[in-house]
């Protein structure tokens, strides 16, 4: 038995949705500030051509928050224009979501053009930067050639179904959290009686080409039980999901996940291996041997991940949650009112301790004046009136 299958590649452009939208621009002017900002929507990446009000360019652009020591950043010498800057579709921090309708997916990113190479100036513009795509539906052939004699060929189509993968927090789709916010991955496919899903390969990446970890390996088991744990399938088989804590690499908030979905024939027992036996190779080995060679779709999301040390709620909850009600003679503050409680009772202390050394010499000046300027009885020469006489 032969199965073959295409993978889901191509997209289709929505000309009219394609916009740059200028952010205002920064107080002051100059030779070479943006004036205009075409943007050209491929299948891997976006194109942004700039120019300028001179004709030539000397300086950088950088998407916003990336331009120390980044990949992402380009640099440009006297080029005339236009100036072309390529943006990637799944790095430099360029995320994507979903359009309402379900028609597509839109990429959105903001750069900054700044015309010096070192500094930052106020001539420097931001534009927001966004693409939509529209899929387009493709059909999964499923050939079945039977060896008997006079046989004919039997070809069966079925239509490809559509694949995403999302990350939840708190019910609602992921784009800003915590380190440690618990979150949760979900891959599916449309709902349908001819295929299900096994989830394979999934990486997290910086988007900056510095780092990555892989997290599932190629036979849909963890490979880092602490970073993520397995996949837990729908009955149906067109669901995958897993939570895991939220984290991120050190010097970047953005980061990606990518998997890869294969697809597998529910009938026959094709999908009979979902969820696979992590542990055990048996399984993998005897599909393997078959010569299966299952569709696969590549899937992907990213969010950004800010660090745990920021404050959360008002200091009012931090207060009552460390309260002790057992004790009613207890007295609960929170840590920073208790550092400046510490910070001014330190300086309450030094400036008594002041006051009292200014006391002291004023006093022992005063003592001193008082005994060298104040007049002495005995200020005359000293004569016994009682043993002298006159001759």
């Amino acid at each position: 038995m032969d199965i073959g299958a295409h993978l889901l590649m191509a997209a289709l452009l929505l000309p009219s949705l394609i916009t740059a939208a200028q952010i205002p621009e920064l107080d002051g002017t100059g030779a070479e500030v943006a004036q205009d900002v075409r943007v050209d929507c491929n299948s891997d990446e976006i194109w942004v051509a700039v120019r300028t009000r001179s004709g030539a360019f000397d300086g950088m652009i950088y998407p916003k928050g990336l331009s120390k020591n980044s990949s992402c950043m380009a640099e440009f010498v006297r080029q005339r224009g236009p100036v072309r800057y390529r943006l990637p579709l799944r790095s430099c921090n360029t995320m994507s979501t979903e359009l309402a309708d379900g028609a597509g997916v839109e990429y959105f990113n903001t750069i900054v053009v700044q015309p010096h190479r070192k500094l930052v100036t106020s001539q420097g513009r931001g534009f927001h930067v966004r693409c939509r795509y529209a899929t387009r539906e493709r059909a999964v052939s499923n050939r079945l050639d039977v060896e008997l004699p006079d046989a004919t060929p039997v070809a069966a189509t079925a239509p490809m179904p559509a694949c995403a993968m999302r990350i939840f927090f708190d019910g609602e789709v992921a784009e800003h959290v915590k380190i440690g916010d618990p979150l949760v991955l979900v891959v599916t496919i449309d709902r349908q009686e001819a295929f299900g899903l096994r989830v394979t390969d999934c990486l997290v990446r910086d988007g900056l080409g510095w780092g990555e970890q892989r997290l599932i390996d190629e036979g849909g088991c963890p490979v880092d039980g602490e970073i993520m744990g397995p996949f837990r399938y729908s009955a149906d088989k067109t669901e995958a999901r897993v939570q895991f804590q939220a984290h991120k690499f050190p010097y970047t908030a953005s980061v990606y996940y990518q998997c890869n979905v294969q697809l597998c024939v529910r009938a026959h027992g094709g999908c009979d291996d979902v969820p696979p036996a992590c542990g055990s190779t048996a399984r993998r080995r005897r599909r393997d041997a078959d010569g299966e060679t299952p569709a696969t779709i590549e899937v992907y999301s990213g969010l950004y991940v800010n660090e745990a040390t920021d404050v959360r709620g008002d200091v009012s909850d931090d207060v009552a949650r460390e309260k002790t009600p057992e004790d009613p003679n207890s007295i609960c503050i929170s840590q920073r009112n208790f550092a400046i409680g510490i910070a001014v009772a330190g300086l309450v202390l030094m400036l008594a301790v002041i006051a009292a050394i200014l006391i002291l010499l004023a006093r022992r000046r005063h003592r001193k004046g008082a005994s060298t300027t104040g007049s002495s009885i005995y200020s005359g020469p000293y004569t016994n009136t009682a043993y002298s006489h006159s001759s």
